[in-house]
């Protein structure tokens, strides 16, 4: 059975939504964003950090704005977002705990600045019921052949 894939990202600057927009232009798909109340975060990259941070440590995650698709077990969901003080952006471990449960394959890509951390071994624990994938660090250095190429190890 062809798998359905999904692609939902959460931008900060703009740099993940690019990388969204290529990857789903690879995926033959249109990206999801993820959103969350304008006055959620600063403008400035290390308040921001700051405000996560203090989400996760007082698990007060931001509500998203919008609907987000059903997921079935049949989905490939892609999920991007930005590295934050090396963790998982906030909006997208919203967007996990929602979909909370899920069996499927989830993979992620994601921008950072510095060091990724533990990003991948974040998502798997953050949706432990789904298959999780090898992720894509993007930088302004990804070729489009490297996302297919990732493309192709999620789907297998």
């Amino acid at each position: 059975m062809l798998k359905h894939i999904i692609v939902v990202y959460y931008s900060w600057s703009g740099n993940t939504a690019k990388a969204a927009r290529e990857i789903a232009a690879q995926a033959h798909v249109s990206p999801i964003e993820l959103t969350v109340a304008d006055d959620t975060f600063s403008a400035d990259m290390y308040a921001t950090a700051t405000i996560a941070q203090h989400q996760i440590e007082t698990d007060t995650l931001p509500q998203l704005t919008n609907v987000m698709p059903s997921v079935s077990p049949d989905d490939i969901v892609l999920v991007g977002g930005p590295v934050w003080h090396h963790s998982v952006a906030t909006p997208v471990r919203q967007f996990l705990r929602q979909i909370a449960g899920f069996k499927g394959i989830v993979a992620p890509f994601y921008t950072h600045t510095g060091t990724p951390g533990t990003y991948e071994a974040e998502i798997a624990q953050l949706i432990p019921t789904a298959q999780v994938k090898s992720g894509l660090a993007v930088d302004r250095q990804t070729t489009t052949p490297q996302i297919l190429q990732w493309l192709k190890t999620v789907a297998a």
